[in-house]
């Protein structure tokens, strides 16, 4: 049956519901499709066998991924499938063949959701069950760890030196042998990357937006099995392969999107990011295109690994036609992290100083390409976001950052900026914009440190780094930073705000289900 769904709607129609319900039910008698979706519903929760159980998912995933614009869903919307679908999660025991009902489950509460009132999307609201909300969360983790390895199987990035055993340290995972492929080769496999269940994405992405229960599972470290880790930790590690090659097609690029907007929902909540912070995993993050970041082999804060992919994120799909909206979001992103740690005091410990190389690196992508970039949507919205980040970190590093050295290095990366902020503010006109009070408090402390360091100069042709470290310490005497209101703030998530892109998404979702089932 699924097969014969398959062929029949995946022809094209000239009006696809009227014909696709004359060919299967005829159009005076489509109750027999309410009949047929009333026996999927029976055989999904009920069938005599899972083989039967899992085939009536297939079958409802044939129908919806390939009638997704018809009314042929509006008859799962009138018979609630929800039900049936998650006492098949709680039956199945392979975190593998929860894959197709999760997808299914969230393709149909995706559908006209903006438009009209989704039954699917308040069962998701309302769902309560904790334990099969944990075996959710770390199914979706699993599939995201299945859809990495397949980027590796393209290119091995595991360091040669490693041991078998601090390999397999990285959860579930085992070298495989990896055939050398050519620069071409690569290309082309890299595009044809993440694989159709990434699917998969859209399921965490619907169950964080709706339902705080599943967040906490997400991030939880105590529902892993013998090893302790947050499925979490298996989608921070797709997360990062995901990323590092987003630019190589829409695709990929609108899933990079999708999981940002569940890391912001994610890191919105104070809850979840005091999780985030205080739970612990090792995550395998991607090395497969320089820069690359510090190796960090063995466990470390979940918030900490979250920021290394924003990091790598940014430093990986810099282009003259930049896409603004990945990097608001994943400026927004570091932005929250940085006021919750800042809020609550929080030392965490991690390299900032790469976090501030990649920050400043990016100010002078933007400042050498300003002709390319100014008539990019949403430029001047990302500037100034960048901006108040690095003036935010710099007024408040003092309650995050893990000790004077920390806070002495972002001083100094500032002053070595500071030929380039001044750049970048003529360039971009930001005296007469809303960044002029960031972009003023930046040049300030880099004009002032500056000024410091050439007055030691004069008097010693070199100085060390330590001489350095010493005059910005002094410097914090002579110098008052104006702190401005309103850079703790941020607004909420609201799916509204996003609505094209997620219908988009939807979109490239449903096309990746109807792989899955074909």
């Amino acid at each position: 049956m699924a097969v014969f769904l398959n062929a029949v709607l995946a022809k094209r129609y000239a009006n696809p519901s009227s014909d696709v319900i004359e060919i299967l039910a005829g159009l005076d008698n489509d109750t027999v499709l309410l009949d047929l979706v009333g026996v999927l519903d029976a055989a999904i929760k009920n069938g005599r066998i899972l083989l039967v159980r899992k085939g009536a998912v297939r079958v409802a995933l044939a129908i919806i991924s390939g009638a997704y614009q018809t009314v042929l869903v509006s008859y799962f919307t009138q018979k609630d499938l929800f039900p049936s679908l998650i006492k098949l999660v709680q039956d199945l025991e392979d975190p593998a063949e929860l894959q197709e009902p999760l997808v299914l489950i969230v393709l149909l509460a995706n559908h006209n959701k903006f438009e009209m009132h989704n039954p699917y999307h308040v069962r998701l609201e309302d769902f309560a069950n904790e334990p099969t909300i944990q075996k959710t969360a770390m199914s979706i983790g699993k599939a995201c760890m299945t859809l990495r390895d397949r980027y590796i199987a393209i290119q091995e990035d595991a360091p040669a030196s490693w041991s078998i055993g601090s390999t397999l340290s990285y959860i579930g995972l085992k070298r495989p042998t990896t055939p050398v492929h050519s620069e071409e080769e690569a290309k082309t496999l890299f595009a044809e990357q993440p694989g159709s269940g990434v699917a998969i994405l859209l399921a965490a992405y619907e169950f964080a937006h709706a339902n705080k229960l599943f967040c906490f599972a997400f991030v939880d470290t105590s529902a892993g099995e013998k090893i302790k880790t947050a499925a979490l930790s298996y989608y921070l590690s797709l997360m990062s392969y995901l990323f590092q090659h987003a630019h190589r097609s829409v695709r990929a690029s609108l899933y990079a999107h999708l999981s940002l907007f569940t890391l912001q929902i994610l890191i919105e909540e104070p809850t979840i990011a005091k999780q985030m912070c205080e739970n612990s995993s090792p995550v395998r993050l991607c090395r497969q295109r320089p820069p690359f970041l510090p190796l960090f082999s063995g466990d470390r804060p979940l918030a900490a690994t979250m920021l290394d992919v924003i990091v790598d994120g940014i430093n990986h799909n810099l282009r003259k036609r930049l896409d603004t909206d990945f990097y608001i979001l994943s400026i927004g992103i570091l932005l929250r992290m940085i006021i919750y740690l800042s809020k609550t005091h929080t030392r965490m410990s991690y390299h900032w100083s790469e976090l501030w190389r990649s920050l400043l690196a990016f100010v002078r992508f933007v400042t050498a390409y300003v002709d390319d970039l100014k008539n990019v949507p949403d430029t001047d919205r990302l500037i100034h976001d960048l901006l108040s980040l690095l003036t935010f970190a710099m007024t408040t590093g003092e309650a995050f950052l893990p000790d004077p050295a920390s806070y002495d290095d972002l001083f100094y990366k500032l002053v070595e900026t500071g030929e380039t902020l001044t750049k970048l503010r003529d360039v971009y006109s930001l005296d007469k914009s809303s960044s002029s009070t960031s972009i003023n408090t930046l040049i300030g402390v880099s004009t002032h440190y500056t000024a410091l360091i050439e007055e030691q100069k004069a008097k010693s042709k070199s100085l060390s780094p330590r001489e350095i470290s010493k005059i910005i310490k002094q410097g914090y005497e002579t110098f008052s930073i104006e702190t401005r209101e309103g850079l703790d703030r941020w607004d909420k998530y609201r799916e509204a705000d996003h609505k094209a892109t997620l219908k988009k998404i939807a979109r490239v979702a449903v096309a990746d289900a109807k792989v899955l089932v074909s």
